[in-house]
């Protein structure tokens, strides 16, 4: 029900990328989880390791235009994932990244995010057998349907989704987006489809949400295509953050009973993220805690399976938050059975 593979570091250093997703967040958390007294002895019943789960052309075709699959899979890969991780500036510097530092190229890197979105194919995969699984990867909620974005080169969550329908396992899914940025790429990729109904709750100002909502030609950019639910916070309104996301639980309750929910997690609104674009919410850990019990509480009285990813969270602290709440879930989820 804890999907990780603890043999591969999940940082992003060793391609040259200055971005500061450490892997701690994952290693710490997962030694935490070993070390409680009540898990320790049933580690085999909650670890999962990846593999076995691979996606081609073909899925990400269901999700992304033929034009941008067929760049990811060619020798311009390399361009997609410096615009994709906004590697160079518009006065083409050097952007959070050290090319003489690297160890594996940008091509390594899309490799790795494709092992990385399978990933999240087989968390839901096991939220489906389970009721419950929490990966540790995955989350790419801003990738578009012909370009990455927000260091999201392919929206991984829409991707599992319609593969999962393909094969006919699910007809119907939510996505709950607690992200500190907007859900904006799951939001536009799937707008108009009533399979998939989606709510984020995330800063009211800054990135995604910076620029003019219509583009020169009067057309509305896609970061701005509405979620089902959309519930922006501003900054100085984290005392009022947890009941707005209660308000919006409950109208994402009047929708039709999905068959899986894909929480894409977030731990950057966190008071302690080290990533510039979340400074806009600052929660803090107590806060985060109260936000993780509504989502989980509410999705678990409904007896929806529940596909939680790690999604963002930045710098040495992100840790803190995945664990608090997975030490007090996993217990729970055990004990079910």
């Amino acid at each position: 029900m804890i999907l990780h593979d603890d043999r591969y570091n999940l940082g992003l250093a060793e391609f040259g990328i200055l971005i500061p997703v450490a892997d701690t967040r994952a290693s710490r958390t997962f030694e935490a989880l070993k070390d409680q007294p009540q898990l320790r002895g049933q580690v085999p019943r909650w670890h999962h390791r990846p593999g076995g789960e691979i996606l081609n052309e073909e899925d990400l075709l269901r999700v992304h235009t033929p034009e941008y699959v067929a760049r990811l899979f060619s020798e311009e890969v390399e361009q997609e994932m410096i615009r994709t991780y906004e590697l160079i500036d518009d006065e083409g510097r050097y952007n959070r990244y050290d090319p003489s530092s690297a160890s594996l190229s940008l091509k390594k890197l899309f490799d790795r995010i494709l092992v990385r979105a399978a990933g999240t194919v087989q968390c839901c995969r096991i939220a489906l057998e389970t009721g419950f699984c929490f990966y540790f990867g995955g989350g790419m909620h801003h990738a578009q349907k012909d370009h990455g974005r927000g260091f999201c080169p392919v929206n991984d969550i829409v991707v599992a989704l319609r593969k999962l329908q393909a094969e006919g396992r699910i007809r119907s899914a939510w996505v709950v987006d607690t992200d500190a940025h907007k859900g904006d790429g799951t939001a536009a990729l799937t707008a108009g489809d009533e399979t998939i109904r989606t709510l984020s709750i995330h800063m009211a100002r800054g990135w995604p949400l910076d620029e003019s909502p219509t583009d020169s030609g009067g057309r509305l950019r896609p970061s701005f295509i509405p979620s089902d639910i959309d519930i922006p916070v501003a900054s100085g309104e984290e005392a009022v953050y947890v009941e707005r996301l209660k308000e919006g639980l409950l109208h994402l309750g009047r929708f039709p009973t999905p068959d899986l929910v894909v929480v894409v997690y977030g731990a950057d609104p966190y008071e302690k993220d080290a990533l510039a674009s979340t400074r806009e919410l600052k929660l803090t850990l107590g806060q985060l805690m109260a936000r993780d019990r509504a989502v989980y509480d509410f999705l678990d009285r409904a007896g929806i399976a529940m596909a939680y990813l790690m999604a963002g969270g930045y710098g040495p602290h992100a840790w803190e938050v995945y664990t608090q709440f997975l030490l007090e879930v996993l217990p729970e989820r055990l004990e079910k059975g």
